[in-house]
């Protein structure tokens, strides 16, 4: 395992991490604490040291899985949770100093931890970006030894962008993927300038990347790539990448052919989000413990070619950039 700076955090986090969206099992399925616990501990042994959690994962079982996991381990593991998501409805008025701190609060409970490594507003309306009051709240946290960073999580290169005009904002969490390639105009630059980490997630683009989807692939009704492919529930961009589904596995049987022989694509589009210096790490999910065994072969592939990278991107031209670039 290979370890990268978190930006001003001063951490230095394995470049391959973890996120637990669906570590308690797959979509849809109750909680299994049994398989979180089994996922969670492979990854430390393994050299994970950074774990990406949220309150309404699980309905917080995610944030308890993780809390007992780093109590009951010697290595240093760093948590990050997010915060707001919560809010019902999930409105820029909503956004309020007093229910933040509540938030916070009831996930030290959770996690029966007294400090937050990182703490991150969790994908905000773009209007919660445009209002001081609320980025000021975590410097009264961050006093309170409550938290020693905040961190924000986006849909949109512009909330990032504005996020960055915030100097106790140290993290930034974004979709980037070989389908959603604009982060790496601007953003990343003046992330690097401002010495803020950029942590990556979606990197498989819900799975397309793997290469193991097809047009019969099926769904259950409560996962989010059935009922969520045109953002009926939260932001579209969060499924897929906002890549139509069928314009995805097109676009994939193109990636097939620059990377021939190779049964799982997932390593290969880890590995393409690694080429870049300024991410910090990718925090891919994982609903059963192979699932993260497969992201780990990323970190033993070499570089990939400039050919390789540029094949890439001529595909992402052709096919999918038309249709998302500009919208987050």
């Amino acid at each position: 395992m290979q370890y990268r700076k978190l930006g001003k955090t001063g951490f230095n986090v394995s470049e391959i991490s973890l996120g637990t969206w669906q570590v308690g099992g797959k979509w849809g399925d109750p909680f299994s604490h049994e398989t979180a616990d089994s996922i969670l501990n492979a990854a430390v042994d393994s050299g994970i040291n950074f774990i990406d959690t949220a309150d309404v994962y699980g309905d917080g079982e995610s944030e308890k899985a993780v809390g007992r996991l780093v109590r009951s381990r010697s290595e240093r593991v760093y948590v990050a949770t997010k915060c707001g998501r919560q809010l019902q409805p999930h409105t820029n008025e909503a956004y309020q100093p007093e229910a933040l701190r509540k938030f916070v609060e009831a996930s030290l409970r959770n996690m029966q931890l007294e400090t937050l490594d990182l703490i991150q507003l969790h994908c905000p309306p773009t209007e919660v970006y445009y209002r001081p009051e609320i980025f000021e709240l975590f410097d009264r946290l961050k006093e309170e030894g409550k938290i020693l960073n905040l961190g924000v999580s986006v849909e949109k290169v512009e909330e990032g962008l504005k996020a960055l005009t915030f100097p106790s904002v140290t993290t930034i969490q974004l979709i980037f993927n070989m389908f959603r390639q604009r982060p790496a105009e601007l953003l990343f630059q003046e992330a690097k300038r401002h010495d803020v980490g950029l942590i990556v997630r979606v990197p498989l683009a819900s799975g397309l990347l793997t290469g193991k989807f097809s047009p019969h692939t099926t769904f259950s009704p409560d996962d989010h790539r059935q009922f969520n492919r045109d953002g009926a529930a939260f932001d579209k961009g969060e499924t897929f990448s906002g890549v139509d589904y069928e314009t995805g596995l097109a676009a994939v049987e193109e990636l097939k052919k620059v990377f021939p022989n190779q049964p799982n694509l997932a390593p290969i589009a880890l590995r393409w989000v690694l080429m870049f210096d300024e991410v910090s790490c990718v925090i891919p999910g994982a609903s059963r413990p192979d699932q993260l065994t497969s992201n780990l072969q990323a970190a033993e592939l070499p570089a990939l070619t400039a050919e390789q990278m540029q094949a890439v991107r001529a595909i992402y031209e052709q096919r999918i950039k038309p249709l998302v670039h500009q919208v987050w």
